[in-house]
């Protein structure tokens, strides 16, 4: 059913490309803001950044586009301000901890735009079918931590989900700052309706200089939720048809 429905999307922005009066394309990139829950930990959100490349049809009253839009995206969450216990019982702060995985994100859908200020600035909403596959994560950092302990993801590909998807839904503003040039600011919440991680439960026997026993590991599945505020430059490509 996913792959009928991005057939049909990627058709229509071909056919939408063709028959327009041109096409809009740039860059933009900005400030993500990932959210995880797992099983058993209060997640603090992680803050990295994004960028990406797109392309939107060009139709004659700029009312309605399609578009597509293929980004790198850094998503997760983070473990922040979190007290310990020392040895000797001596409480201290945890440094910051965070679990990245890095996504090429691959987006098509529409926008929908309003006349603003009476001149050629457009407000806008969007909706996308997205697709992510992952490149790599950080979460070797933290081996040696669960071989002391095993509470963290672990860097294994049979966890590991290489394709996730979801959608992207939001909205922004157009400026113009010439015939065909402008810029844009935009805000996205892309939710993956897909798990990024999975693992099941566990029992594994540790015996390290401060634990010996077994320790239950409980199922995790962890999805990916992040918001993006999104700030880029905007090109116009005009076809004229001369009879």
């Amino acid at each position: 059913m996913t792959r009928i429905v991005l057939t049909t999307i990627i058709l229509g922005l071909f056919t939408s490309f063709l028959q327009a009066q041109g096409y809009a394309f740039g860059v933009k990139g900005g400030l993500t803001i990932g959210v995880q829950q797992w099983e058993g930990f209060e997640q603090d959100p992680l803050f990295k950044y994004h960028g990406i490349a797109f392309i939107e049809s060009l139709p004659e009253d700029n009312q309605f586009a399609l578009f597509a839009q293929l980004g790198y995206h850094l998503k997760g969450s983070a473990f922040r301000s979190r007290n310990a216990f020392g040895l000797n019982g001596n409480v201290f702060r945890a440094p910051a901890q965070e679990f990245i995985f890095r996504n090429l994100s691959l987006v098509l859908g529409a926008k929908q735009k309003f006349d603003l200020f009476n001149n050629d600035s457009r407000a806008y909403y969007l909706l996308g079918i997205r697709g992510d596959y992952n490149l790599s994560t950080n979460l070797d950092e933290y081996k040696d931590a669960n071989m002391v302990y095993p509470i963290y993801p672990d860097d294994s590909k049979e966890l590991i989900r290489e394709i996730t998807y979801g959608v992207s839904l939001g909205g922004g503003i157009e400026f113009p700052f010439s015939e065909l040039a402008g810029a844009l600011i935009e805000f996205t919440i892309n939710p993956d309706f897909s798990y990024q991680y999975e693992q099941p439960s566990a029992t594994v026997f540790v015996n390290n200089q401060f634990f010996t026993g077994n320790v239950n590991i409980p199922e995790r599945k962890i999805r990916n939720l992040t918001f993006e505020l999104t700030v880029g430059f905007r090109f116009l490509n005009k076809i004229e048809y001369i009879d």
